[in-house]
């Protein structure tokens, strides 16, 4: 009886194994993708012509899909140029025109998360 039992939980393990090295090779991750989120960055990437910031402290994010997935939201804002960390949880947004922090909040909310400290800087460099 304990030999049965003792099968079972190796195969439990094995099919569990296996599962967890599948997710891992697709890129998946805790948000259910099977594809890593591919970032997409500003056009323009010159600091001189970004005068304004916001700092933004994101909830939500728990991986680095997860953070790409608020930077590319960030992004397709105009003018703007956001990077996005997982650790500390922060987005750091630079702006062309003094930041519009219900456009920030919106951005990251229709990505899934949600903005939980702001802060605004005049010199984003």
């Amino acid at each position: 009886m304990n030999a049965l039992v003792i099968v079972l939980v190796v195969a439990v393990a094995a099919v569990a194994a296996v599962f967890a090295v599948r997710r891992v090779r697709k890129g998946g991750g805790c948000c259910g993708e099977h594809e890593t989120v591919k970032r997409r960055g500003a056009s323009d990437r010159n600091p001189a012509h970004y005068p304004y910031g916001a700092e933004l402290t994101i909830g939500g994010m728990t991986c680095e899909n997860c953070a790409r997935r608020v930077e590319n939201a960030l992004n397709e804002l105009e003018g703007t140029w956001a990077t996005v960390r997982i650790d500390g949880c922060r987005a750091r947004v630079r702006c062309k025109q003094p930041p519009d922090e219900a456009a920030l909040r919106r951005a990251v909310r229709e990505a899934g998360y949600v903005v939980t400290g702001y802060a605004e800087s005049r010199d984003a460099r």
